[in-house]
């Protein structure tokens, strides 16, 4: 085997976390290779993940804005159309996607290496290349960034033809007529809302009241709703007592309380675990956490001070963008550049209607300040809602007990991922709610929502003085 080759980092992994970080090292002057075991760049975010539910999204809003827009016409879409059909473009975008991301290592003189990583010591790897050849690797940093895949529950027989988990649900020929999907957090409710915007009839169960419990409890109600009036229903508080094939044409779930669901489909979402197991990092003295996640402190920097873990294998949230962020400010610290200023990283969650989240919401307002001023904008009440049809929605601010200074803004409706980015930069710059409603917002616009939520704001705060002054 040929002598090591040092660089000053290496980044196991090239999804989002494992990208940023590669592409931050390479922007600052240093060595950089990236270490990759599935044929292309980007992860599971670019194959199996991210982009390819996307797309799918997409075509299920198409459906919904044709059905909108037309009084005369009935549309729906016929049993058994293939999923492929729906998914046309995916293959497009995956690969743009990936010629983007090798010209973007490329342009930065980073190494790239398709194969295995594993750790021989804390600095040094060995990397089995696909053509079976060895090659040893050192580093003075080394990110660990090497993602997730679904979690397989214990008694549920995933056979990813008729029980699949959410790397093989996109792997379905045709659409299903009804599909059960268990799991309460990101991916089981972007699933859900997706098949039943094509017309799945969908069914949705958990253990827990609602689902996504991390979200504004008003914000997951209007989902829920939403949800259950394009024909999903949710089985709120329910264990699985028993999933089955019954060797003919339906998937058979059997409830603790005795319900039974049939289903042509089913898509076990329940969590995802991190891929480490093959990084032999008993080599290195790590060790994992009661849940098999690596631990990190704040800077994501393990208890060996030159290596770092970024991304899905950290555990929740398991958002693109967060992981995006953990890549960057590891190897800035790393380097000892400056991080930036800390600030929230918003949450953007892909349903049908979408939800995003950033800084305080209601209950933890309250919690930190036990009384928070809450203002409101129901879609349905701004123009460009009622133009375009987006009335199904919601965006709330918080404030602080003057109602003075913004805490935090949740929104539930089409375009949430895209409208938080306003309140992301009020946030930032410690922004007023007086500074929403002084300000100029085009119209008509969703944007304007943030204006009518402060001005209720300003409706409460002149109450309360009133109310005081008498």
């Amino acid at each position: 085997m040929s002598p090591a080759t040092h660089y000053d980092i290496v980044v196991i992994g090239s999804g989002p976390a494992g990208q940023k970080a590669a592409i931050q090292g390479a922007k600052a002057g240093k060595r950089v290779a990236v270490i990759e075991r599935e044929p292309g760049i980007g992860g599971g975010c670019v194959y199996r993940g991210t982009i390819p539910s996307k797309t799918l999204r997409e075509s299920a809003l198409q459906l919904e804005r044709t059905k909108q827009s037309s009084t005369t016409l009935d549309v729906c879409v016929p049993p058994n159309i293939p999923v492929a059909a729906l998914m046309r473009r995916v293959d497009d975008v995956v690969k743009a996607h990936g010629l983007y991301m090798e010209n973007q290592l490329r342009r930065n003189g980073i190494s790239f290496f398709h194969g295995r990583a594993k750790f021989c010591s804390a600095t040094l790897i060995e990397m089995l290349s696909i053509d079976g050849v060895k090659q040893l690797i050192t580093a003075d940093t080394i990110v660990i960034a090497t993602g997730s895949r679904p979690r397989a529950p214990v008694g549920i027989p995933i056979d990813h033809e008729n029980i699949l988990d959410s790397d093989s649900i996109l792997s379905m020929i045709y659409l299903p007529r009804s599909l059960t999907v268990l799991g309460g957090g990101v991916v089981a409710s972007e699933y859900a809302s997706i098949f039943a915007a094509l017309g799945v009839h969908v069914t949705l169960v958990d253990r827990a009241d609602r689902p996504l419990q991390f979200l504004d409890e008003e914000l997951v109600r209007m989902f829920v709703q939403s949800f259950e009036q394009g024909g999903g229903r949710y089985c709120a508080g329910q264990a699985v007592k028993d999933v089955r094939w019954d060797g003919i044409s339906q998937v058979v779930t059997t409830l603790l309380d005795g319900q039974m669901i049939r289903s042509d489909k089913m898509l076990v979402a329940v969590g995802r675990q991190p891929n480490l197991e093959d990084l032999n990092l008993s080599a290195t003295g790590l060790t994992l956490t009661e849940k098999g996640t690596l631990a990190v402190n704040e800077h994501c920097q393990t208890a060996i001070p030159h290596i770092y873990g970024v991304g899905d294998l950290l555990g929740p949230p398991g958002l693109a963008s967060s992981a995006m962020e953990q890549g960057r400010r590891a190897v800035c610290h790393a380097l000892g550049l400056p991080e930036g200023r800390s600030s929230d990283i918003p949450i953007g969650i892909y349903t049908i209607p979408e939800m995003a989240s950033i800084g305080l919401d209601e209950a933890a307002g309250r919690a930190r300040y036990r009384e928070v001023m809450v203002g409101r904008a129901r879609f349905d009440e701004i123009a460009r809602g009622q133009i375009s049809g987006i009335c199904n929605g919601l965006l709330k601010l918080v404030a602080d007990p003057t109602g003075e200074y913004l805490l935090g803004v949740q929104i539930v409706g089409e375009g949430a991922t895209e409208l938080i980015h306003v309140g992301q930069i009020a946030l930032q710059h410690a922004g007023t709610i007086d500074s929403f409603v002084e300000n100029i917002f085009n119209f008509p616009t969703l944007a304007e929502g943030y204006r009518i939520a402060a001005l209720d704001i300003l409706g409460q705060r002149q109450k309360r003085l009133a109310s005081t002054a008498a």
